[in-house]
């Protein structure tokens, strides 16, 4: 348990708990676009994590790291909900994959390989990779966000076109089963990517050492997986 009296010293606090700090900010910079400094999410962290200290009561039982962790997070999020953090072309760009794949997963039977998807669009392949990883991120919203105690709820502050909201699509059965298939549809590698970013919360690094790939392709089969996950939700 960590003390209030520890807690007050705030230069004592970040420095134990830098690490924290750095550790969620590289988890979470799997699933941002490459336009996010993990600078600016790890600033936000810190003053996260100096909230955490100045509110934490050591008498309601909860660990501070576990507290922390919740503050930490939080105060990530709401940076990147304050910044317009995809450019409209990438967003486009990305709306162009998921067009090609879902033609392709039509015409062929199978999830497309990335030269098929590449000529698709055509563009060389190295091309359509860079896209991949500029784009890595895009259009993901978290359950996380859906809904905040000190805060209006996710989907009030921003409009939405369809009659039907996400979170009642998320809650659907229906919905979750097809998105079941949909990831069990994944190639392989990107099925096990996905396990490892959403279920294990590693980061690229420690990614890219279990597929033995550099960071920035891991980027590229994660941008890639949503695609492929976007594109088969198209109609949900």
């Amino acid at each position: 348990m960590y003390t209030a009296n520890r807690l007050n010293d705030k230069n004592q606090c970040l420095r134990e708990y830098a690490h924290l700090v750095k550790r969620l900010a590289h988890q979470l910079m799997v699933k941002l676009p490459s336009s996010v400094q993990i600078d600016d999410i790890m600033q936000a962290g810190m003053m996260g994590l100096l909230d955490a200290a100045s509110r934490y009561d050591e008498f309601h039982g909860a660990q501070f790291e576990t507290y922390a962790t919740q503050r930490i997070r939080g105060a990530m999020l709401d940076e990147l909900r304050e910044a317009d953090w995809l450019p409209r072309s990438l967003r486009r760009d990305m709306r162009r994959t998921e067009v090609s794949i879902s033609r392709l997963q039509q015409k062929l039977g199978r999830a497309p390989s990335e030269s098929e998807i590449a000529a698709d669009m055509n563009m060389p392949l190295a091309e359509y990779q860079q896209l991949l990883q500029a784009s890595r991120g895009a259009q993901l919203v978290y359950f996380e966000d859906f809904h905040s105690e000190e805060q209006e709820d996710f989907f009030e502050r921003f409009e939405h076109s369809h009659d039907v909201s996400p979170l009642d699509l998320l809650e659907d059965e229906r919905f979750k089963a097809e998105l079941v298939r949909a990831i069990e549809n994944l190639p392989e590698r990107e099925r096990l990517l996905m396990g490892m970013i959403y279920e294990q919360e590693m980061n690229l690094r420690e990614i890219g050492e279990v597929l033995g790939v550099g960071e920035s392709r891991v980027s590229q089969l994660h941008s890639q997986a949503v695609a492929r996950l976007r594109s088969w939700m198209k109609g949900y």
